[in-house]
This record gives C-alpha cells, structure tokens and sequence, in this order.
C-alpha cells in the first residue's frame, strides 16, 4: 500500500505509513465564487462539504497543509459514544430534557459513522468495543452508578461495569481497578476516515484545495471574501472549521477553542499473541486521567499508545522518548519493545469541554472544541451544519446553546491562565 511518509506535510506516523490515496484537491488558484466556502479539511469540513454538495450547492473546502493533516489524521482512532460531559453534568448544565437531546444527538453521530463508512466504502479498520477504565479506586463508584444512569434513564443497554477482576483478564495493564466496556464504541484508522470521506465530498461535486492557507475573512457584496495565500473565495457563507489551526481568523472562537499538544508513540511489530496479551479483546481503551492515557491495538498488532501533553508551540525534539515513561507505567512488560513511531498532534479544547457550535455573524459559522471526541462527533456535526444551510436544523440549533465561555484571562492571560489550571489538574493525576 502507497503511504504518505514520503509527503513532508504528514507528520511520520504509522496512521500516513498505512494510508490511502485521497482525491485530487490542488491548491486554489485566484479568485473564484461559491456558495459556501469552507477553512478546514478535517472531520467536520469534510461532513460539511460532503452534505452541502450532495445537496447540490456549490461548495469550496480550502486547508492550509493535506486532507486530514491536523487533529483528523493525527488523533487516537478512538470512538467514544456520548458528549465530552456525561449526563449528570449535561442535566445540571442544559437541564434534563436538553440533556437527553444531546445524548440522542450523540447516539445519532454514533449511527451516522457507521453509515458513512459502509455507504462510501471507507476502508478505516474500525473495529467495536471502547473500554474507560478507573486509575483511581475510588472513581468505580461513579462508574457503576453511570452504567445505571446509562441503561434506565437514557435506553443505553451497550454498556457494563467491569470490575477489577475481570479487567485484570482483559488487559495486561497495571494501575487499573475497574471500568466501562462500551459496545457501540470501538477504534479506527482517522486518517483513512478523512480521506474516504474527502473521495466521497469530491465525488458528490465539492472542490477541494490543499496547501491553501487562509490569511483573512472579510464581509464582501453578498456575504464574504476569504483572502488565501493563494487567491480569493468570494462565497454567500463560510464555515469556519479549524479548530485549533485557526491563527487568528477569529478572535470570538479563539477566545473559547484553545490548542494544546498530545503525542503518539506506536510500537514495533509484537505479534498476535504478545498483543492480545495487553488487550485481550482488541478493543480501545482510555483511562480516567484528566490527561489521559489511552491505547489500542494495530491490525499488524503494534501497540499504539496516547500519553502526555505540554503547552508549548513547539513539539519535543524526541517524541517516542517522551511517551516511553508513559507508556511503561501501564506496561512495564513492553520495556524491551521497540517503538517505531511517534509523533504530535494539536487538538482542541474548551473550558467547559463542550464543542463550540455558533453562527458568529449571519453567513459565518463556527464549530471545533470536541475535547478528544472528534472521531464521532466531528463528522456528524459537520453534517448537521450542513442540514442548517439546506433546510434549517433543530438539532443544529440546540447545540448553538451549549454553555462554552470565554477562557478565563482575556486576550493575553488566558493561554498562561490554561498552562496554569491544566498543570495543575496533570498533578492531580499523579496524587
């Protein structure tokens, strides 16, 4: 299989050593209308253009680097059913009829992957079970009561408690004591997502340009002009899709959708016996930390493991070796293992870790924020944005309502405001 390694604008990950071909999106060039542009080329410009084009509207999705070249292509593989904020939270937040809305959206998103993948053909190994498991003794409580809630109050049987001695069956882990198996959720390879769904986007009618970096977004005669480094895009409305690659398009979204840095490390090889002595049952799993560890199994039966941040612009010069320690300290048994590949991502947050779904101006949509849930939410979300545009959405709508404040701080505070709090609840993990 042709991979991307050999493209210097992928980062050296397995995810671009096992990818496959996306369709033709050259750079734009000069100036030209459409009805909705789109800045990003991640998951959720890519439900969006997918949408809007099978709907026959004439639609442009620019990026500044490849198809999938951010958080999309980059990220765990990691499918998680429900919002960021469980449903406790949500009813506290929105109330508990506004609360089941956003898990029955949640449940919908979950659907919505499925038939995209099986209707498109996207060969993206997904593969079901997500396993969030407690490093805490004291967090089981709250995870059986939430299997409870789940499976009484919001009709969701796909989920059990799993206690410390059946964990210890499933995974060759240490520092567990007990978790929830989600059957509906499950892991994938993102970068083949992007790209299948950027073919299915090109194939309904949408033009795609990579290596186009928007650099200004102006109101225009009959709505906006995005100014590229490549040319214009004159278009009734944008779509502002970059979640954490935005670079100042957008004060109000990045006052509330802040970047932060997670690495990746993927080991060598270990075979189908070693591998399935660390996830027994091949599914994904990701743990209780506020900065969280999660994990899974390759299909050629490598670990690839998440773990660590840092709030600086630039990424460690030696990312496996950053992630190593990490890694040991769930696996120790894999200290004679290889690793083979590591790399960076940038994802993006919000303080109340609710995506940031808004219509910032008549014509200017915005929305990023997943927090580490983008494989399954970013997909439909931007669908939804696409049914807003085609017909109107309530669904749309109520998400335009979810509580996401402005970062503490103001314009120069926050980001040292956010190193602080972050630094301090990664303490809290290691207490």
């Amino acid at each position: 299989m042709q991979g991307l390694n050999d493209d210097p604008d992928y980062p050296p990950s397995w995810y671009a050593a096992t990818a496959q071909s996306g369709p033709p999106a050259p750079p734009l060039d000069g100036d030209v209308q459409c009805d909705v542009c789109i800045i990003g080329g991640g998951y959720t410009g890519l439900g969006a253009a997918l949408r809007l084009a099978q709907a026959g509207i004439a639609v442009r999705l620019i990026d500044q680097a490849r198809i999938g070249w951010g958080a999309s292509g980059r990220n765990g593989g990691q499918a998680h059913v429900g919002q960021r904020r469980d449903p406790e939270w949500l009813e506290r937040a929105v109330g508990p009829d506004d609360a089941r809305h956003l898990w029955r959206i949640a449940i919908d998103a979950r659907d919505h992957l499925d038939r995209l993948i099986a209707d498109h053909g996207i060969a993206c190994d997904f593969t079901p079970g997500l396993f969030h498991v407690d490093h805490k003794r004291r967090y089981c409580a709250h995870s059986r009561a939430a299997v409870e809630r789940l499976r009484t109050h919001y009709d969701y049987p796909h989920v059990d408690y799993v206690d410390g001695e059946q964990l210890a069956e499933m995974l060759g882990a240490r520092g567990y004591h007990g978790g929830i198996l989600d059957r509906r959720g499950g892991h994938l390879h993102p970068l083949n997502l992007a790209l299948g769904m950027a073919r299915a986007a090109y194939a309904a009618g949408a033009r795609l340009h990579e290596r186009t970096r928007a650099t200004g977004l102006a109101r225009a005669t009959g709505g906006w002009r995005v100014t590229t480094d490549r040319g214009t895009i004159s278009a009734a409305r944008v779509i502002l899709a970059g979640n954490g690659y935005l670079h100042g398009l957008s004060r109000p979204v990045e006052a509330r959708v802040m970047p932060i840095n997670n690495y990746i490390a993927v080991t060598e090889p270990l075979g189908e016996a070693r591998a399935r002595s660390l996830i027994r049952d091949n599914v994904a799993v990701s743990d209780s930390r506020f900065v969280v560890y999660y994990f899974r199994l390759t299909p050629d039966h490598r670990l690839l493991f998440g773990g660590g941040e840092n709030y600086r612009w630039r990424f460690p010069a030696d990312i496996p070796g950053f992630v190593r320690p990490h890694m040991l300290r769930v696996f120790p048994q894999l200290a004679d293992a290889r690793l083979e590949y590591g790399w960076g991502g940038t994802l993006a947050i919000t303080p109340t870790r609710m995506p940031f779904v808004r219509d910032l101006e008549p014509g200017l949509t915005a929305i990023g924020g997943y927090s580490g849930l983008g494989v399954v939410l970013a997909p439909y979300f931007g669908k939804l944005i696409g049914d807003a545009i085609v017909a109107g959405s309530d669904d749309f709508n109520r998400l335009t309502r979810l509580p996401v404040p402005p970062f503490p701080g103001g314009r120069w505070l926050r980001w040292p405001t956010l190193v602080a709090a972050m630094s301090m609840f990664a303490l809290r993990d290691r207490l």
